[in-house]
């Protein structure tokens, strides 16, 4: 695939008004999340529960494309239709993710790497038949007494710089995601400044690793204090310190930035996403790539009901995209 067949691709997953459903969750993830609302978790309900988010009637309105996991992109319909078919023929693009989660960085307590390097040029190859035509690899940072290190930071920017390099070389638009993790006592300032060091280092890593900027998207977290830091800040201060933040260390000529919601609430994410918006014109797309944040309310609902609910829980789904969709323009507003 050209250079210019990935930057189209690219610039599609952040058109105006329109984000990523993440509905990546490893089984053990959703086990967990089923878990706590009461559903079984069986292959079926895992597959009817992607079902439900993908099938949402006019889904594509808001929603451009959906990471899928590694079970998801070679399910189907109830009617037999393979799922990334599905999507592009309902305008949405089919994504995948391919890291293998954290390990243990050795050496660095309390750090973690992200693997899944060995044999991934095949996997890719693979996901592209299938239907895939962007990737996601995330990174993890965790924020505390000495952390994170150089060590920590370098190894993960060269992970990602290496795995995008292999989407693009396979045909897929590569999303990098350095997860800056919400966990711990470190106030707006540090998050600032971790966040700051991470992306230096990973954009310097991709050009050494011979990424096309143009044909690569960026998740990225918010600039926000940690959850037991006690710290009260506004919505529009986290607005402008994720703003700076970017701007002094992403490229302008990235496609676009779509943010996770990590751990915010469903209502947070939005808000802050519009403020960011309302500051523009911004150097690029800023939009959403948000998992819980699109899915807590409808799985929720679902579960008391798995076939009575189906319809009103994709009510929900399109009602957190519309609102997603709306505050990457700028132009959400908070109900009454």
């Amino acid at each position: 695939m050209s250079i210019e067949q990935l930057a189209e691709i690219a610039q599609a997953m952040v058109a105006p008004g329109k984000g990523i459903i993440a509905i990546d969750e490893s089984t053990a993830t959703c086990a967990k999340r089923f878990a706590g609302v009461g559903i079984e978790n069986t292959e079926e309900n895992r597959r009817r529960y992607r079902e439900l988010l993908l099938t949402t009637p006019n889904l594509s309105d808001y929603i451009s494309g959906a990471i899928l996991f590694d079970e998801t992109i070679r399910q189907s319909t109830s009617d037999g239709v393979p799922f990334a078919k599905y999507m592009m023929d309902n305008g949405m693009i089919p994504g995948i993710k391919v890291d293998k989660g954290t390990h243990n960085l050795a050496g660095c307590p309390g750090e973690v790497v992200t693997e899944g390097l060995d044999g991934l040029r095949d996997r890719l190859a693979e996901y592209y038949k299938l239907g895939a035509r962007f990737a996601k690899w995330r990174a993890v940072i965790n924020i505390g007494d000495d952390i994170p290190s150089g060590t920590c930071i370098e190894a993960n920017a060269h992970a990602l710089a290496r795995y995008a390099a292999l989407c693009q070389e396979q045909g897929l638009v590569p999303m990098v995601e350095p997860e800056i993790i919400m966990d711990g006592s470190h106030d707006i300032d540090e998050c600032f400044q971790v966040t700051e060091v991470m992306l230096r280092s990973l954009f310097a890593s991709l050009v050494e690793h011979n990424v096309v900027l143009e044909g690569c998207i960026l998740k990225a977290s918010m600039v926000v204090p940690g959850t037991t830091s006690g710290e009260q800040v506004s919505v529009e201060e986290v607005a402008a310190a994720t703003l700076q933040c970017l701007k002094s260390t992403v490229p302008a000529i990235l496609p676009g930035i779509v943010f996770l919601s990590g751990g915010q609430s469903d209502e947070a994410a939005t808000a802050h996403l519009d403020a960011m918006n309302r500051m523009g014109p911004n150097p690029w797309p800023l939009s959403f790539s948000y998992g819980r944040a699109m899915q807590a309310a409808a799985l929720k609902l679902w579960s008391q009901d798995l076939v009575g609910n189906f319809a009103a829980a994709q009510k929900t789904v399109y009602a957190r995209a519309k609102d997603n969709g709306l505050a990457a323009l700028g132009q959400w507003q908070k109900a009454a």
